[in-house]
């Protein structure tokens, strides 16, 4: 199932961001999450053994949330993580190359751009959603010009400062989504603050998506 699939009717677009998560608690964090309505995880590789979260995550929760790593640079990062069993890459950057290793591996990209020449490049390479990034740099009316260009089927999430505060301005400027991260989970928070995190951000989404 692709990435819009796991953010649905009934789901808020979310991308949670676990910076810094352990193995030793990723499950109950990752289980907080799915609690509180979440169903995008996404475990930087700069966190502590995050392969090893990652396939955790992937063997106790794939059938109900799309599990995938951030801060991917290169292919052979790649292929570790098609080994770990994640199933969606996230970049900070336009890398053509690294884009069709992932596409090539039937994986979820979601390649970082800041200008409209990095997202024309990301989705010749392959890619179907973006990452704006960071996106609090520019604002929701950076990416409601953007939106006027770019083909009504690319999906862009907006990462980097974005949060439950602005969610609404991101949606209703196109976002598809956005990536949460210290607003949802900082290193040492319990699964029940975590939980209550996600309920917080659920519910301000259904109040967006009531008054449309």
């Amino acid at each position: 199932m692709t990435l819009e699939g796991f953010t649905d009717a009934h789901t808020p677009p979310v991308v949670a961001i676990l910076r810094g998560v352990r193995p030793s608690e990723v499950l109950d964090i990752g289980r907080a999450l799915l609690d509180g309505g979440i169903r995008v995880i996404e475990v930087p590789l700069n966190s502590p053994e995050s392969l090893e979260s990652i396939a955790r995550l992937g063997s106790a929760f794939g059938e109900q949330a799309l599990i995938g790593a951030g801060t991917v640079t290169t292919s052979a990062e790649v292929s570790e993580l098609a080994g770990a069993g994640a199933r969606l890459v996230v970049s900070p950057h336009c890398d053509a190359a690294l884009i069709r290793c992932v596409v090539a591996r039937g994986l979820e990209c979601l390649p970082g751009f800041l200008s409209a020449s990095e997202a024309f490049a990301a989705v010749a390479a392959g890619a179907t959603q973006l990452k704006l990034f960071p996106a609090a740099s520019v604002g929701p009316g950076y990416l409601r010009a953007l939106r006027e260009v770019l083909p009504s089927t690319v999906g862009v999430w907006a990462v980097g400062g974005a949060g439950a505060h602005d969610l609404p301005r991101w949606l209703e400027a196109g976002a598809a989504g956005i990536g949460v991260g210290g607003a949802l989970f900082r290193p040492g928070d319990s699964p029940q603050v975590v939980r209550d995190r996600a309920l917080a951000l659920q519910a301000l989404w259904r109040g967006q998506v009531e008054c449309r």
